[in-house]
């Protein structure tokens, strides 16, 4: 066996970050930016007022109330095409441009209109409501530095920018396939020996969840011809490929003799120090990422978030390439038997009113026992030995949601 570090190695090297492209707006939430985003013009392009009311000059507001003539009316989009005179008020709408001569705004409700004339019932200061030109951002400002993970917000300060697309890494097209003659996906009745296939539709979920372009490459026979052509089609459309089963010592399956065919003999077949998720291979081929995940759904899943979800970050841009790892509290006693490897409990984790998250088992701990990994939402990383007592700390991976 090797070390979970040493595995984490061998695939961190082999995902280098993809090609930064432009990547339309509408198309960039949660890629990451491949260069700093520099404005090319301010923010707001000019100066606003941020009420509705009344434009005046503020020394004339000296003493209020006080009775001003309106000398026009100023909507949002409308240049204004007059210069607010002594003793003049312009109506002016949220986001209108200030009118020259103007230097404060008086709100609507600080005001009532007489005829021909508003009466100002509030004394002004100059700047009052108003927007000045690059308030927000300034022209030639550094807006967000390269690796940014681009959220909703940043959509919004890009859009105001008219960028309709942003230098960034794309998300990684990722193929999922399933092997094995005993698999099918179908919702009628099982034949004997027949198994339903849910590592694929589980890996395509995990994958879609993590910001990646997930691929279904459906679920292929125990044929060496079938999956040399699986694996062969999906590289010229895929970054990466995700095969699940046929990666555990013993197995008599063509995944391995088709893997290492086309990586060149280069494909590494692990056995890595941890429980569940022993089993995992990785290979290059074509310059395409390979990960070989176990067959044993929670084993497919842990693999997913231990090695396949680090490397997939790494070639779309991420710095942050792990859940978060906590300190909890054990509420109740998380025990194995010594077997020189770390074991990955699924556990519920609930934030606790000492501000600490405690956890405790989500149910049976079976490799083969998914509805105990669904009903988590964490992992508690038990080190070797006789586990965790209840009321001591443990290292847990959070997986979401809380």
């Amino acid at each position: 066996m090797i070390p979970l570090a040493a595995a984490r190695t061998v695939v961190l090297e082999g995902c280098p970050p993809l090609s930064a492209r432009p990547i339309a707006l509408d198309e960039a939430l949660g890629c990451v930016t491949a260069e700093p985003v520099v404005a090319s013009e301010p923010v707001p392009a000019f100066a606003n007022t941020a009420m509705d009311g009344y434009a005046v000059r503020a020394a004339d507001t000296v003493g209020a109330p006080v009775r001003l003539a309106v000398a026009g009316t100023l909507a949002a989009g409308t240049a204004p095409d007059t210069e607010l005179g002594p003793g003049q008020a312009v109506r002016i709408m949220t986001g209108a441009p200030i009118p020259p001569g103007c230097d404060a705004v008086v709100m609507v409700e600080r005001t009532r209109t007489e005829g021909a004339e508003v009466v100002i019932e509030e004394a002004a200061s100059p700047g009052d409501h108003l927007r000045q030109a690059g308030e927000d951002i300034a022209a030639g400002q550094e807006v967000f530095p390269a690796r940014t993970v681009l959220g909703p917000g940043h959509l919004g300060v890009l859009a105001s920018l008219g960028r309709g697309a942003v230098v960034a890494f794309p998300r990684a097209r990722v193929g999922v396939l399933s092997t094995g003659d005993e698999l099918v996906d179908a919702a009628g009745a099982l034949l004997p020996g027949q198994v339903r296939d849910s590592n694929r539709h589980t890996l395509l979920a995990l994958l879609a969840r993590s910001d990646c372009q997930p691929v279904d490459l459906g679920i292929v026979p125990d044929s060496e011809a079938a999956i040399t052509a699986a694996i062969q089609d999906a590289l010229p459309i895929c970054d990466a490929v995700l095969a699940s089963g046929g990666v555990s010592m013993g197995d008599f399956d063509y995944v391995k003799v088709v893997l290492d065919r086309l990586s060149a003999g280069s494909m590494r077949w692990m056995q890595v120090a941890i429980r569940p998720a022993k089993p995992f291979a990785f290979g290059i081929i074509e310059g395409r990422p390979v990960f070989g995940l176990p067959g044993n759904p929670v084993s497919s899943m842990v693999s997913f978030e231990l090695f396949a979800r680090p490397g997939l970050r790494a070639m779309t841009g991420h710095d942050e390439l792990d859940r978060v790892h906590v300190e909890a509290v054990a509420d109740e006693d998380l025990r194995r038997r010594p077997d020189g490897k770390l074991h990955f409990f699924r556990v519920v984790a609930t934030p606790g009113k000492d501000g600490r998250f405690h956890v405790r088992s989500s149910g049976g701990q079976g490799s083969h026992q998914l509805s105990a990994m669904a009903l988590g939402n964490a992992l508690a990383l038990i080190p070797d030995g006789e586990g965790v007592g209840a009321g001591e700390t443990v290292t847990t991976m959070l997986l979401g949601p809380f």
